[in-house]
């Protein structure tokens, strides 16, 4: 367990020193703005040039490119300052271009996804949306293999620059309907669920 978490961390960039507490997950500020990201589709529409409007995806490297425009780095953007970012560019072509950036299939940042690793029916990431609960989390990967050990699941969670894990109880939450134990989620979170000793 502590190597899955170890090693998950090391992947994110984390650090792989973590401390283990029981009850809730404590809430972590979160910048209220949306973050662009790799894999994201974001509508780019240019005031009294339609043809200069385009929706376009956001490359594994994280750039769009659009009409006259090549290689704009879009992912770690809000809509707003790519907005800015694309009036800029094209102004080398149009006059006083004004420009709007509608993000329409979203993915977002590694920093804004959860992680669900170990016995869940399909372990993924998944983006993270605002007022995310971990029922929304067990939902969203098709609930728990038979060989899961619920109750023993834990999150890691980075807490004043620092990892932190902390015990969650599915079990009791969807087989007892123990809606106490439907903590928070988080940006970032890895939820770890474990298997089960016989």
């Amino acid at each position: 367990m502590a190597l899955v978490a170890a090693a998950l961390l090391g992947a994110t960039g984390c650090s792989t020193s973590y401390e283990k507490l029981d009850g809730e997950p404590p809430a972590v500020a979160q910048s209220p703005e949306y973050v662009i990201g790799p894999g994201d589709a974001v509508n780019i529409f240019v005031w009294r040039n339609p043809e200069l409007s385009s929706n376009v995806p956001v490359r594994p490297d994280g750039r769009i490119t659009t009409p006259l425009i090549e290689d704009v780095q879009a992912s770690g953007r809000t809509p707003t300052e790519l907005a800015r970012v694309m009036e800029e560019k094209l102004g080398t072509y149009v006059k006083n271009p004004v420009v709007t950036v509608m993000v329409t299939s979203f993915q977002g940042t590694y920093d804004n996804q959860i992680r669900v690793v170990g016995q869940a029916a399909e372990p993924k990431i998944i983006p993270y949306r605002d007022g995310m609960t971990l029922l929304d989390v067990v939902i969203a990967v098709g609930g728990l293999t038979d060989f899961a050990a619920g109750n023993r699941a834990s999150v890691v969670r980075r807490v004043e620059g620092e990892a932190r894990q902390f015990n969650v109880r599915i079990d009791d939450l969807i087989n007892g309907g123990n809606i106490q134990a439907n903590v928070d989620m988080m940006p970032g979170d890895i939820l770890i669920i474990p298997e089960a000793w016989f």
